[in-house]
């Protein structure tokens, strides 16, 4: 496939004219690294929204599908405040040919300057965040005040001496006057639009979003951007990012028709892997470029997945098993339809929702750890307890033909590699099991690991098995196994990180990176790759590349 068209912006060169909007997917360093290794149709980098201080933004659920390719969204500005996104930025090495636009959002005008200040010198462009339609006191309500935004773009224009683009609401009753109050201010481009409304979602009588409202995005906005967009270019003569509803070479064509010189995809991308959302901009600018008014050359659409399902199905909690004081067991009433390393999201309207492995599919039953304000209630659940569940998410697990799983677990994470070990067992390749813990007291569902498999027990205090830590018991196990033996495994880490460092480090004592395979909770929120913030360190995100990540 070409190599895309270079496109120029405001007085750069850049490899493509495509760029995915702020707080979508590229939320997190190793991913903005990883589009900057691998997708140079991505010309303009954006990154998410940045304010003066930390902000941890909104509780679970924060993302929601109200119909196929369409959805509301309240993250909530999370972002690590500026001076430690300055930290970070200084560490990234921008590319020649990209673009990065580093999204800043304040309360007043004079956190939009000081924000401004810090990171300016880390941006080849700066954006500010006048337009978010959920976050109280932020974005929106500036962006519908014509003069306000004049104030803000002339007061960070002032201060710095690179573009500044102001992202504009749609929610404005003429989109065209605030334009032209951002030029009078010195705004060097505009972006639009930002999310719609806001709307809301609701499932089996219940808000969805912990917010309650969030802005709408994907195809079902597509024409208000396109109006939105025609109305800016016909007021003001400045460059325009287009954002909105798209998700093919006929979208971004309509919007160029209007003005807009880069396009934004977003929502499309919903559900894709690493490699997936790779491929489809490959696709994409090829499709851009071939293109014409009369012929038509839109491959990249079949590439979306428009059949991503984030339903809620009702449960009720049948048994409550306590193992100790902060663990247990939660049977519910009904089989899932849940293959080995995929997992779910559980919802309690009212207290928000977290992922899980499933322990067991039939009956579904999880098990949860009291860490938090949302598994202390869990496990005060009573039976007959309502709850509701979307999923299943991620990749399921598939050994190689001809392996042996191996699987190392500690904490909650013997739920996620039981259901590997039972589905992938044989008996001429019988899975081995190691379990650790602090004390037997706080082990589990080891009766039923060893049905399946050869179980090995490690305890920090001796109390039951090995007395030490589990991956020092794997060490020893890997020793006695011939180089032969050891060629045919393949392994699943689960459990706290340090754990699985510890375990994947022992591993590759004796075998190949490719085969272990890790699963570490780097805060999972949506499940279906959008919100990023389940980056790994190789940008990779953990709710669609894995939950087991190869390497």
């Amino acid at each position: 496939m070409s190599t895309p068209t270079k496109t120029e912006f405001l007085g750069k060169t850049i490899s493509g004219p495509f760029t995915i909007p702020s707080g979508i997917v590229a939320t997190a360093l190793p991913i903005i690294e990883r589009i900057f290794r691998t997708m140079p149709e991505v010309g303009v980098m954006t990154t998410k929204s940045i304010g003066l201080e930390p902000r941890p933004g909104y509780r679970e659920p924060v993302f929601s599908q109200y119909a196929p390719g369409c959805f509301v969204n309240a993250v909530g500005l999370t972002n690590p405040g500026a001076h430690k996104s300055a930290e970070l930025f200084a560490e990234l090495e921008v590319p020649e040919g990209r673009f990065l636009l580093i999204s800043i959002f304040g309360g007043s005008i004079e956190e939009f300057v000081e924000v401004a200040g810090i990171l300016a010198p880390f941006a080849d462009g700066l954006e500010l965040n006048l337009s978010c339609p959920h976050a109280s006191g932020y974005g929106m309500a500036m962006g519908q005040d014509p003069e306000l935004v004049r104030e803000i773009t002339a007061a960070v224009k002032a201060v710095v001496d690179i573009p500044v683009i102001p992202k504009l609401t749609p929610n404005a009753p003429n989109i065209g006057e605030i334009a032209q109050a951002a030029v009078a201010g010195g705004a060097d481009a505009l972006c639009a639009i930002n999310t719609v409304g806001p709307g809301l979602t609701s499932a089996h009588g219940h808000p969805v979003l912990s917010n309650e409202l969030g802005g709408m995005s994907g195809k079902g906005v597509l024409p208000i951007g396109l109006k939105c967009v025609r109305e800016i270019a016909k007021s003001v003569d400045v460059p325009i990012i287009g954002c909105g509803g798209i998700s093919c070479a006929d979208d971004a064509r309509a919007y160029q028709s209007v003005g807009a010189s880069i396009f934004g995809v977003g929502s499309a991308l919903i559900g894709m892997t690493t490699d997936e959302i790779e491929d489809y901009f490959k696709v994409l600018a090829a499709d851009f470029e071939c293109g014409t008014a009369e012929v038509a050359c839109n491959g990249a659409e079949s590439l979306v997945q428009y059949d991503v399902d984030m339903a809620f199905s009702p449960v009720t909690l049948v048994s409550n098993e306590k193992v100790t004081d902060d663990i247990s067991i939660l049977t519910f009433d009904r089989k899932l339809d849940i293959q080995a390393g995929e997992f779910i999201f559980l919802w309690i309207p009212g207290l928000g929702e977290k992922p899980f492995s499933a322990l067991t599919d039939d009956p579904f039953s999880l098990v949860v750890i009291k860490l938090g304000q949302f598994t202390e209630q869990l496990i005060a659940l009573k039976p007959g307890a309502q709850a509701y569940v979307r999923g299943p998410h991620g990749i399921a697990v598939k050994p190689p033909q001809g392996s042996r799983v191996m699987a190392v677990a500690g904490g909650t994470g013997l739920a996620a590699v039981y259901q590997v070990a039972r589905d992938h067992s044989s008996a001429d390749a019988r899975p081995e099991i190691f379990a650790g813990a602090r004390t037997a007291e706080r082990l589990y569902f080891i009766d039923e690991c060893e049905a399946c498999a050869v179980v090995h027990i490690a305890t920090d205090d001796g109390s039951r098995g090995f007395h030490g830590v589990v991956t020092e018991l794997l060490r020893q196990r890997l020793q006695e196994m011939s180089e032969d033996e050891r060629k045919t495994l393949v392994f699943y880490n689960c459990g706290p990180e340090p754990m699985v460092h510890a375990a994947v480090a022992v591993q590759l004592e004796f075998c190949a990176p490719q085969q272990i395979y890790t699963a570490i909770d780097y805060l999972t929120k949506c499940g279906v790759g959008i919100c990023g913030a389940c980056a790994a360190p190789d940008g990779r995100r953990l709710c669609v590349d894995g939950p087991f990540l190869q390497g």
